[in-house]
């Protein structure tokens, strides 16, 4: 197998083919649930015929070890594509409200209706996943789609070009490949809907050109994701999940621990622990080991590189470099403040910050942006729920990190600048869909609601019936107290 050449899609074609894809939208075709499903089918055929090119592509762009590409791509992916797949026609069933006296003549129902073309801007961290995770919830909603892979991860990107018009239906779904010109004429276009997933940075001009248009957006954002350390925790699945979630794909993970909070007098402890586990991980060193990724380009080698020189922090374990393999050494560093170049990093690098107790620890996450993510590491109830009561978070593991995210049922998502919105399941089939609400109002209802059309002054009795139709609650008495749980 060849590395597909990477080529950018023309800017001119770029409005052509948005115009393309709302006038096949507007056809209605994508409204069957058989249509859908037959899509949905395809978009699975897509990745299962082609594993081993995916794999390849993966390694290309990442040095993506082929067993990491099917545990945190291909098959997370097939597991979304199936469960859309497999409930595409209960989501997308119009639903009826709680039944009330006052309503229910009309038929009160809430349609789910697709919101059009919509944009999906995926990173290169996880260019299969993050691109076609959200396409499956695009396409089981009804949609119309154009996706935007990162030009960083240039083989993958060039994949996904050649396969999606040969797998999917070419009048509704679009592969658009380029980097900041193809992005700009991109985001100056009306979308009926963004789902972006990256960096803060990007995220605000994708906002900023969004709100040209009122385009409501999903962002899955990311950064400074703590651990909290209890010294009664299980150290050794302690060192080794953690560990796990920050070496894995060399650090570059939206859910990486980003540090960990861990008390002073038990830091020394905690770090023997980890590098007992690193080098049972790479036990001839990461530089030699297949199972270890490497950054994604020279521009965020240099800029991971940079923030490891710039710590106040003193490194224990690894540090060590190569530019032109751009690799990283899993690395340990103690001594690390709160406002350290370290703390959001995007790398295989762990800053530890020692703190005096669980209250300051709290004290110092609370001090940074709400994190995407937030560990717990701890075998004590009260110690999980002290966290859990004083910190906010996009999403929380206790004893695990990162694989929550696939977790069937739950939602995934940021809040503040981690992220706004829902993924994964039927949350990202919501993100796609306008909930229209709708009443048919009969003639005979007018018996009991003549009396809201002027002139008021007529007759009170109507008046009256209205009043009564209200049904309001019981007065609640101004000074009383808040009622306890």
């Amino acid at each position: 197998m060849t590395i597909l050449a990477y080529t950018t899609t023309p800017i001119e074609e770029i409005p052509v083919i948005r115009d393309n894809l709302r006038r096949a939208f507007k056809t209605g075709k994508s409204k069957s649930i058989a249509y859908r499903k037959q899509q949905l089918r395809a978009l699975r055929d897509l990745i299962t015929e082609n594993i081993p090119r995916i794999r390849e592509a993966l390694a290309a762009d990442l040095h993506r070890p082929a067993f990491d590409a099917d545990f945190l791509e291909i098959n997370p992916l097939l597991t979304e594509v199936k469960l859309a797949y497999d409930r595409v026609a209960k989501w997308a069933k119009p639903e009826k409200p709680a039944w009330s006296f006052n309503w229910f003549a009309m038929k009160p129902t809430i349609r789910k209706e697709p919101k059009g073309v919509v944009l999906v801007m995926s990173p290169f961290n996880y260019p299969l996943l993050l691109t076609f995770s959200p396409l499956a919830g695009a396409i089981a909603a009804g949609n119309a789609s154009v996706m935007k892979p990162s030009e960083l991860a240039p083989a993958c990107s060039a994949l996904f070009a050649e396969l999606v018009p040969k797998y999917l239906d070419t009048e509704m779904y679009s592969i658009v490949n380029g980097a900041i010109p193809e992005t700009t004429k991109i985001l100056e276009l009306q979308w009926d809907h963004i789902f972006f997933t990256g960096g803060a940075r990007v995220a605000r001009i994708v906002l900023a050109a969004a709100a040209k248009h009122l385009t409501p957006v999903t962002t899955e954002l990311g950064g400074k994701s703590p651990a909290f350390i209890d010294p009664k925790c299980d150290l050794k699945i302690t060192t080794k999940r953690l560990l796990w979630g920050k070496v894995v794909n060399a650090g570059q993970t939206c859910m990486a621990p980003d540090y960990v909070l861990v008390p002073k007098d038990f830091v020394d402890t905690f770090v023997n622990a980890c590098v007992d586990t690193l080098k049972e991980f790479f036990p001839d060193g990461a530089e030699k080991s297949d199972s270890f990724a490497r950054i994604v380009t020279p521009s965020h080698f240099a800029r991971v590189k940079g923030l490891l020189d710039g710590t106040q922090g003193k490194i224990v374990f690894g540090g060590s470099t190569d530019a032109d393999a751009r690799f990283i050494e899993p690395t340990l560093v103690v001594g690390v403040k709160s406002d350290d170049s370290l703390i959001e990093l995007f790398g295989p690098i762990l800053p530890i910050i020692a703190v005096d107790s669980l209250d300051e620890a709290i004290e110092v996450v609370n001090s940074q942006d709400h994190p995407l993510a937030l560990y717990i590491f701890s075998k004590d109830s009260a110690y999980k729920a002290k966290v859990l009561d004083n910190t906010q978070s996009g999403t929380v593991a206790a004893n695990e990190t990162m694989i929550h995210y696939g977790a069937e049922g739950l939602p995934f998502g940021g809040t503040g600048p981690s992220g706004s919105g829902y993924a994964t399941g039927k949350y990202t089939f919501d993100a796609f869909t306008h909930l229209r609400c709708t009443i048919d109002n009969p003639g005979w209802v007018d018996l009991i609601l003549g009396g809201r059309y002027p002139p008021y002054t007529v007759r009170l009795e109507p008046e009256k019936k209205l009043r009564n139709l209200s049904r309001l609650f019981p007065a609640i008495p101004r000074n009383s107290a808040a009622p306890t749980r």
